[in-house]
């Protein structure tokens, strides 16, 4: 007899369960003699400063800087992610002038990227867009024959997807790779492999959405699955998404294809 203890990814003949360690181990369900509810094991301060780093790399705008900690990232003031200044390293320190005088140079608003316990915010601070930082391993996949991945993004995927991202912040990618699937011209999304601090090379997922008249058929998750297989192939071992924490449907969408909850972060404005 022997225990394995993590999280229970896949139900069915046999099961798969994520380790600590980030190893997914399958156990033939005839083999089981118990299951055993055990309580969360909290997450590391350099588990999130390692998954945020490989996701910063990942969506790092048209312009980015270090500043003694921090990553300060441009990208046309289009989107959050990708004009926020997010502190990355140990024990960043305290530029907030700076970082404000960094984006007003150009023409921006400053905002900071404030995960979870990687930098101290004064009690009564007001922030805004709480995500909710999801994160699995990733063990195989292949690429479905219907769906289009491409280095760029074409004219069919930029029409698909509702936001006016330029497509210069949408390709931008620090030491990594990035692709964009498009499922039966429905469907559409973006993937990036990065690699963190520790090694580990991770996928990120952004940017999905599927036509209005073609939801409730399976294509979103569809999508997801082929872009991390893609994503897999390239080498990357875990993944992870950034969903904004009142978006239920997209948190309930990838916790069925195996993400869990690993921090939270949320947006600071400095002006």
């Amino acid at each position: 007899m022997s225990d394995v203890v993590g999280h229970l990814r896949e139900v069915g003949p046999t099961l798969l369960v994520e380790t600590k360690a980030g190893d997914v181990v399958t156990v033939s369900t005839a083999d089981v003699v118990s299951i055993r509810p055990l309580s969360a094991a909290p997450v590391r301060n350099r588990d999130i400063r390692n998954l945020e780093h490989a996701a910063a790399l990942g969506w790092p705008g048209v312009e980015h800087e270090w500043l003694d900690g921090w990553l300060l990232r441009f990208g046309h003031g289009v989107t959050r992610r990708a004009n926020s200044a997010v502190p990355l390293l140990p024990t960043p320190g305290e530029h907030l002038d700076e970082i404000a005088d960094w984006y007003a140079a150009r023409g921006a608003r400053a905002l900071l990227a404030v995960p979870d316990r990687l930098f101290r915010l004064p009690p009564d601070q007001p922030t805004d867009g709480e995500n909710v930082v999801m994160a699995r391993q990733l063990t195989d996949g292949a690429v479905g024959a219907p769906m289009s991945v491409t280095p760029r993004p074409d004219d069919a995927w930029l029409r698909l997807h509702p936001r006016q991202v330029p497509v210069d912040v949408l390709t931008a990618v620090v030491d990594g790779v990035v692709a964009f699937g498009t499922l039966e011209d429905a469907a559409v999304g973006r993937v990036a492999v990065t690699v963190a601090p520790d090694g580990t090379r991770w996928a990120g997922l952004s940017s999905v959405h599927v036509a209005e008249d073609a939801r409730r058929r399976g294509l979103a998750r569809t999508l997801c699955e082929g872009l991390l297989g893609w994503a897999f192939e390239q080498g990357a071992t875990r993944a992870y998404v950034q969903v904004l924490a009142d978006n239920a449907p997209a948190t309930q969408l990838y916790a069925s294809t195996g993400f869990g909850e690993h921090h939270r972060s949320r947006y600071v404005s400095l002006g």
